[in-house]
């Protein structure tokens, strides 16, 4: 069930970014993308805005996913040899894995209750507070496939 307006509006505000209609309409993509377990380029998610509110800039979906993910709303992921994904499965410490065949991008929670599921064996001093993991293999589809 899609989050309403109002819900999304109020997450903006405590966010403390200024409500507008793309960003309403961005957060809105990812939030029903999170339902679908979707993991979203910036050409989809600027494509889905516009079905919502008729324009959008790909420099505006830029700005807009920039801001969702800067404060916090909004997640970047960067799978190597792909393009940058968006997603708003956000502060739960989940993973991702992603298939080498056909670039399939889908989460993995964590294995360990903790908010750190990983421990390096040395800090640096930094005080950590996220993991992040990208697996790498093939999907169910591509590793039966007889195509390398």
């Amino acid at each position: 069930m899609p989050l309403s307006d109002d819900v999304l509006v109020d997450r903006l505000r405590d966010a403390g970014l200024r409500v507008t209609k793309p960003k309403l309409a961005t957060l809105a993509v990812l939030e029903e993308a999170r339902a679908r377990h979707e993991h979203l380029p910036v050409a989809a998610v600027a494509e889905r805005v516009r079905e919502r509110i008729g324009t959008l800039s790909a420099q505006g979906a830029y700005d807009c996913l920039d801001a969702l993910v800067e404060s916090g709303l909004a997640r970047r992921i960067e799978p190597a040899g792909q393009p940058t994904l968006y997603e708003a499965r956000v502060r739960d410490n989940h993973h991702h894995l992603v298939c080498r065949g056909c670039g399939l991008v889908t989460d993995v929670d964590c294995t360990v209750g903790d908010a750190l599921c990983l421990t390096p064996s040395a800090t640096n001093g930094f005080v950590l507070d996220e993991a992040e993991v990208t697996f790498w293999g093939r999907c169910p589809s591509c590793a039966g496939s007889t195509e390398a």
